[in-house]
């Protein structure tokens, strides 16, 4: 079979520079092209390595003290827990794009009756690789942006209602900031077993005014804001994964 140097250095390049560019987008590091572009040239060479007679161990040493090499020069060294969340963060990105890969190739080469696993003879092309990879990185980066956002604003939270409390999992939704005779209105899409306690509050959509069904609770305790009492909870489908209640906006600077 025959092996072209060049075409092995250019996708270690475009694979690598892929890599690195998804690092600095993920951690906000905003370095230069040109240290990316360095980094990714550097660690194109380490497939030469293959060319040499060491065994497995050896070969897993020196990709990764090439891997320290690489974050070095892409990213610098300010210091000693900055350069290890880069170059850990590296590899993180780099498993996950080789599992997305080993994925790919399993799904389109194999066939498998069970666990039992035989080959298709279909290979991925290579062209197929170089258009996906930089795909499957965007939503990975996509993905770690949308956790982030809605990872700083995720409460624990306790809402006192008579004799009863509700814990529940709060997002503090900035583009919520009703309210109802002076208090803050949160609005959860727990069952609305208080029909007894329910009323109406009005709101603006950009479809006009729209009604709400509320109740007033004793107290909401959110974990890490503090606490708020006499706040309406207004009973309407939350959209936000994993979210009970979307808290209002304005809890972020508004204390009873």
């Amino acid at each position: 079979m025959t092996v072209y140097i060049d075409g092995l250095l250019f996708l270690n390049f475009f694979f690598d520079f892929l890599l690195l560019l998804t690092t600095d987008i993920i951690l906000k590091r905003n370095v230069k092209l040109f240290r990316i572009i360095l980094g990714a040239f550097v660690g194109s060479l380490s497939i030469l390595v293959l060319f040499f007679n060491i065994n497995s161990f050896y070969l897993f040493i020196v990709k990764f003290l090439l891997g320290f090499l690489i974050c070095f020069i892409c990213f610098g060294f300010k210091n000693v827990k900055y350069f290890l969340v880069n170059f850990f963060s590296f590899y993180i990105v780099s498993i996950i794009l080789g599992g997305f890969l080993y994925y790919l190739n399993l799904e389109f080469s194999y066939k498998h009756k069970g666990l039992i696993f035989y080959h298709k003879g279909i290979s991925i092309n290579v062209i197929f690789l170089v258009i996906f990879t930089p795909i499957i990185l965007y939503i990975y980066i996509k993905q770690i942006k949308m956790f982030k956002n809605k990872g700083v604003n995720l409460y624990k939270v306790n809402i006192y209602i008579g004799k009863e409390i509700l814990n529940l999992n709060g997002y503090l939704d900035t583009g919520n900031t009703l309210f109802f005779k002076g208090r803050p209105v949160i609005i959860t899409n727990i069952d609305n077993r208080f029909r007894n306690k329910k009323f109406l509050v009005p709101y603006n959509t950009v479809d006009g005014v729209n009604l709400l069904s509320c109740i007033k609770v004793r107290k909401v305790e959110v974990i890490g804001l503090g606490e708020f009492k006499n706040v309406y909870m207004g009973f309407k489908n939350v959209s936000v994964l994993g979210v009970d209640v979307l808290l209002n906006g304005m809890m972020g600077g508004y204390n009873d």
